[in-house]
């Protein structure tokens, strides 16, 4: 396969992946806010400028907006073009790089991505999100699910699809430490936390149902909803998908087919660091997360996370180009 269109299936795939999971986190909080009520301006602050800060994003936010209210930082995160992890920027360049490998998705592919990108560029968007943020966020997401359903139905698991693969799950382990980041003030900075009060119980409620994990964390956990079961939970699970271990398993498993290196081996750096982190995973325990500190743990993750990423880049994209003219010409001469 050649590797643009590696590079384009699999950004195709993480730019899909980032604005459904910004949708997620926008959304949450929105309802959130809605059960803890009587919030003045500065509590309120509290709430919003984590979301922004979880993104890497807030030096450009305050270029932007004086202050990190609802208006301003769901604007942020929703329509601003300037932002380059908004949802309106991720459906575009996913829209992006789905035209560049027109001929390698199936026309149902195409429709549901270009159908998204229409409707974020529509007025009708705009209206949605004003009379029903939950209904467009909802929409959102919907269109991220039926683009994975339509992923997994029509393409055949050729190196496209792995390509894709490792893509939707290294962007998903990513968001999902971010989601937990968000909340990271409300434990100590190490060591383990004590049982919440009602307000931060709603708090890692909401984390959960961000990552539509309530109803399966409640099947394996009855007690009360605390950090330190959250925590486990999204980020050591071996068989919730959304988790950061299962993400990093699906991740990695995909690199492997593509390679064709079996599990335990390595070719390239991608597959080394990759494997290496989910050995790391798969022989923690939450008592590690939090003795070095969920906060640091999460931004060490997310460090982890890019290397991985250049990694795999550098290994299977990030080469340079020739000619076809001239190398069919050199050929050519060769051949004479």
């Amino acid at each position: 396969m050649l590797s643009r269109v590696a590079n384009s299936l699999y950004w195709m795939s993480r730019y899909i992946e980032r604005a459904e999971n910004i949708a997620r986190i926008v959304d949450i909080n929105l309802q959130l806010l809605l059960d803890l009520r009587n919030l003045d301006e500065t509590r309120l602050a509290k709430y919003w400028m984590p979301i922004v800060e979880s993104t890497g994003d807030d030096e450009l936010f305050f270029k932007l907006y004086s202050k990190p209210d609802a208006r301003g930082v769901t604007d942020f995160l929703t329509f601003r073009t300037e932002n380059p992890n908004s949802i309106l920027t991720s459906v575009t360049f996913a829209r992006e790089n789905a035209r560049m490998v027109r001929d390698q998705i199936t026309i149902e592919i195409w429709e549901e991505i270009n159908r998204l990108y229409l409707f974020l560029h529509s007025t009708q968007a705009r209206r949605v999100w004003k009379s029903s943020p939950q209904e467009f966020f909802q929409e959102i997401k919907s269109s991220s699910l039926y683009f994975q359903g339509l992923t997994d139905a029509t393409i055949p698991r050729n190196e496209g699809w792995n390509f894709m693969q490792a893509g939707k799950y290294i962007e998903r382990a990513d968001k999902t430490t971010r989601i937990l980041d968000v909340r990271h003030a409300s434990v100590p900075a190490k060591g383990l936390p004590a049982s919440p009060n009602q307000s931060e119980t709603l708090e890692w409620t909401a984390v959960l149902r961000s990552c539509s994990a309530w109803d399966t964390f409640r099947q394996f956990n009855r007690a009360e909803v605390d950090p330190r079961r959250v925590a486990e939970f999204l980020i050591l699970s071996e068989d919730f998908p959304r988790s950061v271990r299962f993400c990093m398993s699906a991740f990695d498993s995909a690199l492997r087919r593509i390679s064709g290196v079996p599990e335990g081996r390595y070719s390239n750096p991608g597959e080394k660091l990759s494997g290496r982190l989910l050995a790391e995973l798969q022989f923690s325990s939450v008592e590690d997360v939090f003795e070095s500190g969920l906060h640091e743990y999460l931004d060490v993750l997310q460090q982890r996370f890019n290397d991985i990423g250049e990694a795999v880049s550098t290994t299977y994209i990030s080469h340079p180009f020739g000619n076809p003219v001239e190398e069919f010409q050199q050929q050519q001469q060769q051949q004479s």
